[in-house]
């Protein structure tokens, strides 16, 4: 896969909306996409999660993504947390925490590497490239879940870097919020952070 430049009546037509080439130059140049960053994201989120007097985990940070980013990351969670998450309502609870989470943890990022984490996803929800880079043709909402993970196979598999490493950040950031989760530590057999009271007895 590669990133194309739009054909000149492609970009005239969309001449009112965010430059798909700008966007993806300007995110190539960052640290988002290098390894780390993401991982980053993911101890803050912990460390938010083990704060005893943090927010409920449903509430994201107000204003800390558009509604682009977020449908995004509603199409995408579900795939690349396809058998971890549990079934029925509970199900449905643990992706709105998980999806609260993920944007609980990009809240938290210094101001740059945010503002990286909104280029990626301007570059996602923008139609042309949406469909061009990442091969979804419909809008995320409506995405199916084939496609989504068309998409994330080919991005983690990549011959570029950037494309990986954007996949990278996603993929740390989704699962660092559904491990960060109480609900998932019974199945994988994590009892929890020690409590404040065991942490003084000892």
């Amino acid at each position: 896969m590669r990133i194309a430049r739009l054909p000149a009546s492609a970009s005239a037509r969309h001449s009112n909306l965010p430059n798909p080439i700008t966007l993806s130059s300007r995110i190539s140049r960052r640290t988002l996409l290098k390894a780390g960053v993401a991982g980053g994201a993911t101890l803050l989120l912990a460390r938010w999660l083990y704060t005893t007097s943090s927010a409920p985990r449903d509430v994201p940070v107000a204003h800390a993504l558009d509604a682009d980013a977020r449908a995004i990351l509603a199409a995408v969670a579900p795939v690349m947390l396809e058998g971890a998450l549990p079934t029925g309502a509970e199900g449905a609870t643990a992706l709105r925490e998980t999806l609260a989470g993920a944007e609980q943890a990009i809240a938290g990022l210094p101001p740059a590497v945010r503002k990286e984490f909104a280029d990626l996803f301007s570059l996602l929800a923008f139609a042309p490239t949406r469909c061009l880079v990442a091969g979804v043709w419909k809008p995320w909402p409506e995405a199916a879940r084939e496609s989504v993970a068309a998409f994330l196979s080919s991005w983690r598999t990549s011959r570029f870097s950037l494309l990986r490493s954007a996949y990278g950040a996603l993929h740390q950031v989704i699962l660092g919020a559904w491990y960060g989760n109480p609900r998932a530590w019974g199945a994988i057999g994590y009892p929890g952070p020690p409590s404040l009271a065991t942490r003084a007895s000892g």
